[in-house]
């Protein structure tokens, strides 16, 4: 434990049962033991549960040549040298200087004028994926962590920032299958804890889909009367549940990559309405020209055709409203996604079709 850095070290320690951390702890040196109890403090998934406290610090007054001497002494056990953090000596935080800038600047040169003061920093109590987002957008490979008063306590590096991406990863494509998050790999987690995992959701679901069985009882006496309608059922559901994917997928991309905020609702609206447009006309059109060959019958082919333009509308709005409405309540977007979405077209599309049916056939 004496020879890990101190965020390995953490990581390690919440890993272990209660009796264990406590022996490791009575037998690490103090001032390790020290930053260790202060880096469990912080909230989990916040940058001070992620940062590390090992760091090269320099005095704004240092020449090049001091803070080459500084680095050599400290260096080898710090966990990146590539950043140095320049700080006054109630340690706040006043600029940021590189190894590079250092390495081709005059060795008599003060540090002050060669640093970065326009710093790209976090505070301890941001969350863990905000922080992982800034690595993305601005490509640096350390972010300095500073507390209320801008005094540094700490830094995120990158190898951390891509650990948390894989975890943000993951949990959002287990809530796009309509799964809890599981925190262990696949083969450690229990039978009965991947079941659990599993049929909330599938619950959930079951329960939904009852409602479209409720909708195609209903018109019972429709389907007596024209059989052939119900063999459109699954191609209408299916294009419903496609075309909400494709959008909500997209939408939760943009949400996460910061490229749609949720006060841009009504202009991604107004575009996926024209795509959704374009596709629906498209598919209809082809639709109607298979039914016309197939079964003789401009009516059916007609009815299917509105049904799908109006479904495939409803069912990329849908998938972008949504993932945004869920933002917006500090949801994740992910939960909106297929199944959930699916099943949610599903009800739409096959109460739009019966509704068109009954309208046109006088059923």
């Amino acid at each position: 434990m004496n020879e890990i850095y101190m965020d390995d070290a953490v990581d390690l320690i919440e890993e272990m049962p209660s009796n264990v951390v406590k022996r490791i702890l009575a037998n690490t040196k103090s001032e390790n033991r020290k930053i260790i109890t202060e880096l469990l403090k912080y909230p989990d998934d916040t940058a001070g549960s992620l940062m590390t406290t090992e760091f090269i610090d320099l005095k704004e007054n240092m020449t090049v040549r001091e803070a080459f001497e500084s680095i050599k002494k400290k260096g080898l056990k710090k966990e990146t040298v590539y950043n140095c953090y320049v700080l006054t000596v109630d340690r706040k935080l006043l600029g940021v200087v590189d190894i590079k800038s250092l390495l081709v600047a005059d060795t008599d040169k003060l540090v002050k004028d060669i640093m970065n003061t326009n710093i790209i920093k976090t505070n301890t109590l941001e969350d863990q994926e905000e922080v992982t987002k800034m690595f993305d957008k601005y490509d640096v490979v350390a972010i300095p962590v500073v507390d209320k008063e801008n005094r540094l306590v700490g830094i995120i590096t990158i190898d951390d920032a891509i650990d948390v991406m894989q975890e943000e990863t993951l949990e959002d494509f287990e809530k796009m299958a309509a799964m809890a998050p599981a925190e262990e790999s696949y083969f450690k987690t229990s039978v009965f804890k991947h079941a659990k995992n599993r049929i909330v959701w599938l619950l959930v679901l079951m329960i939904s889909a009852m409602i479209t069985g409720a909708i195609i009882e209903n018109f019972e006496s429709a389907i007596a009367s024209l059989p052939l309608l119900v063999s459109f059922i699954p191609m209408i559901m299916g294009t419903g549940g496609n075309c909400g994917s494709q959008s909500s997928t997209l939408i939760i991309r943009g949400l996460a990559m910061d490229e749609i905020s949720t006060k841009d609702i009504f202009k991604a609206m107004w575009k996926e309405f024209r795509v959704s447009a374009l596709v629906g006309i498209a598919l209809a059109i082809v639709n109607m020209a298979r039914i016309v060959i197939q079964y003789h019958d401009v009516k059916i082919a007609f009815v299917v055709s509105l049904t799908l333009i109006f479904t495939v509308i409803l069912a990329k709005l849908l998938g972008c409203i949504l993932p945004i409405l869920a933002k917006k309540l500090k949801l994740d977007p992910a939960i909106m996604a297929s199944p959930l979405l699916t099943t949610i077209a599903d009800t739409v599309s096959v109460l739009l079709f019966f509704v068109i049916s009954t309208a046109v056939f006088n059923l």
